[in-house]
């Protein structure tokens, strides 16, 4: 993982695409999970679920924090920058894979632990 302060060539992009795919997988998993969910609680579920700070505590449980290379200004665990590499997974897989579902199929079963 490489923070935008290390290099120009970072996950930044990965970490965009990642943020709709993390959000598409909320609201997948929401809809198998209550088919009749009202649009104000699936908006909420996607907000909780993919903001900032409960991203980076995603981010850290999973270690992420340790793995980021930034400048040595940058503090590692800030929740925006454990956030974006979280995020940059989901987008890595997209792209790995070149399919949303593969990304989704993590996401499931990443989610499932939250939105349960």
């Amino acid at each position: 993982m490489t923070h935008s302060s290390y290099s120009g060539e970072n996950n930044r992009a990965l970490s965009i695409l990642g943020l709709n795919v993390i959000e598409t997988s909320i609201a997948l998993w929401s809809l198998v999970w209550d088919i009749d969910v009202s649009l104000k609680d699936l908006n909420r579920r996607i907000i909780e679920l993919s903001e900032v700070n409960s991203c980076a505590l995603d981010g850290v449980w999973l270690g992420l924090e340790k793995v980021v290379r930034m400048s040595s200004k940058m503090n590692s665990t800030a929740p925006a920058v454990v956030c974006g590499a979280f995020r940059a997974i989901f987008g890595d897989i997209t792209t790995d894979s070149g399919k949303a579902d593969d990304a989704w199929n993590a996401g499931r079963s990443f989610f499932k632990i939250f939105v349960d």
